[in-house]
């Protein structure tokens, strides 16, 4: 028999996907898992105000998901675990099949629309 997994596990594993449940931050996970960035530069590619970048980036941290280490008077986020990247690969893959099967779905269904009524 397997035990089952702690309430605490569970709840550490919720909390982590709870901070990429938010479009703005998976975008800058996106931006970071090329390369370091500053809370300007994200805000440049985001088209962003700094607090708003900003207050994303304090829920990664406060998740471990990104670190910053300042350079000078910069402060440059990174992904902590490269394994994210593959996270969000995987995620994209299955969108991808989710999203074909409802496309699928739609032709199916103008097809239907376009056979003349049975009597």
């Amino acid at each position: 028999m397997v035990a089952a997994p702690s309430t605490d596990l569970q709840s550490f594993k919720a909390e982590f996907f709870k901070a990429l449940a938010h479009p703005l931050r998976i975008r800058i996970l996106e931006l970071l898992r090329a390369h370091d960035r500053s809370v300007q530069e994200l805000q440049a590619l985001l088209d962003l105000d700094q607090s708003t970048v900003s207050q994303q980036l304090a829920v990664l941290r406060a998740k471990n998901i990104v670190t910053a280490r300042k350079v000078g008077t910069t402060v440059r986020y990174t992904v902590r675990d490269a394994l994210v990247g593959d996270l969000l690969d995987v995620a994209r893959r299955i969108f991808n099949n989710q999203l074909t099967g409802t496309q699928t779905m739609l032709r199916e269904l103008r097809q239907e629309a376009r056979r003349p009524a049975r009597r």
